[in-house]
């Protein structure tokens, strides 16, 4: 590939000369961190769990140790593999804001519920009243299967890593 030169024309064929166009939004553009990628990703497979929901389609998607699914009644959850974290994302079609900070050391999501497979079932428990609720249409098979291969793909530390001890703030973990 040639190199272009900053008095050429460009050649995006805007009739400029490239120091005056593309070179400038080349410049400018700033490299993306990965921690900011993670959350770039985690935030466009919610996004995407979130329209498979409103269109009311059963779907599981897997991101890292996080697990998303939507239902054919349009509810949507994310799922986090290492704590058995999940935060519901849609409800009946309709999504659901949530909670989700990043900085450059961490990404921090307010989960609402724990969830577990029992007896190939599915069960979320909620934070706030310990409440027990089973989902019925919740894909139980294939998110056990996905369990499965995020354990078979991340080596036992690299999963300890996963969550903040929150005693300890300077961990080096995220989730």
């Amino acid at each position: 590939m040639a190199k272009i030169g900053r008095n050429q024309p460009c050649p995006c064929g805007s009739g400029k000369k490239y120091k005056h166009c593309c070179l400038v939004t080349r410049q400018s553009a700033q490299p993306v961190s990965p921690m900011e990628q993670v959350k770039i990703s985690l935030v466009d497979e919610i996004k995407k769990i979130q329209a498979a929901a409103t269109e009311k389609r059963a779907i599981l998607r897997e991101l890292g140790v996080f697990i998303f699914f939507s239902d054919q009644d349009g509810d949507a959850w994310v799922l986090e593999v290492t704590e058995s974290d999940a935060v519901q994302v849609a409800r009946a079609g309709k999504p659901i804001e949530i909670e989700l900070d990043a900085n450059p050391e961490l990404i921090e999501i307010n989960w609402s519920h724990t969830f577990a497979l029992r007896n190939k079932r599915f069960f979320l428990v909620a934070y706030a009243d310990k409440q027990e609720t089973e989902l019925v249409r919740a894909p139980t098979k294939q998110i056990n299967a996905a369990i499965k291969r995020i354990y078979k793909r991340y080596t036992p530390e690299l999963l300890d890593q996963v969550h903040l001890d929150t005693d300890a703030p300077s961990a080096p973990a995220t989730s």
